[in-house]
């Protein structure tokens, strides 16, 4: 699963899951280490090869370094090409929402502030990397995922209806792409 912050990659995934009965690996989940300490980056890879090794899961998360090891391991990619005013206006309503307890990692306390400014913070990257984030990730997605089918998803209608096709065992056929990446 791929796309720009605010996309909608947890919501995509949790529904997905619960269509398909497939497991979810929350990357955020993984990453973080109590206190909210990054994980390094040797150490990152390791986890995610771990985290990997079961035969069906879906992946949801934006760790652009190591997306590789994500692709080799995918026959299908997911992206969510939501405009970035959308993922914008998204990450300044989860800026002012509470989280559930259960979706942060352990011993991560969330406070008022680190909620406001991580998802408000969001905003200006997103601007700023309107054009060329999608640009990257698509090349990402050519260089370690050619092999795997790919679903380009523009509105929620979309991604509905790929779900939908997904948990009655169909082939979802929306924007489905082997070739050139969408402009």
């Amino acid at each position: 699963m791929a796309g720009p912050a605010g996309s909608g990659k947890s919501t995509f995934a949790r529904a997905l899951a619960a269509m398909t009965g497939l497991l979810v690996i929350h990357l955020d989940q993984h990453f973080w280490q109590p206190g909210w300490v990054e994980t390094e980056q040797h150490e990152w890879r390791e986890v995610q090869r771990r985290l990997l090794v079961g035969d069906a899961w879906i992946v949801e998360g934006n760790y652009a370094a190591t997306l590789d090891l994500r692709l080799e391991r995918a026959d299908t990619v997911v992206y969510l090409d939501t405009p970035w005013w959308v993922c914008a206006a998204r990450a300044f309503a989860r800026g002012l929402r509470r989280w559930p307890a259960a979706s942060l990692p352990e011993g991560c306390p969330e406070t008022a502030f680190r909620r406001l400014y991580g998802e408000w913070r969001l905003i200006g990257m997103l601007y700023r990397g309107r054009r060329s984030e999608r640009e990257h990730e698509f090349a990402r997605i050519a260089q370690h995922g050619r092999h795997a089918a790919l679903h380009v998803l523009r509105s929620k209608r979309e991604a509905t209806a790929f779900v939908a096709a997904a948990a009655d065992g169909r082939q979802p056929a929306i924007h489905r792409q082997r070739g050139p990446l969408p402009p």
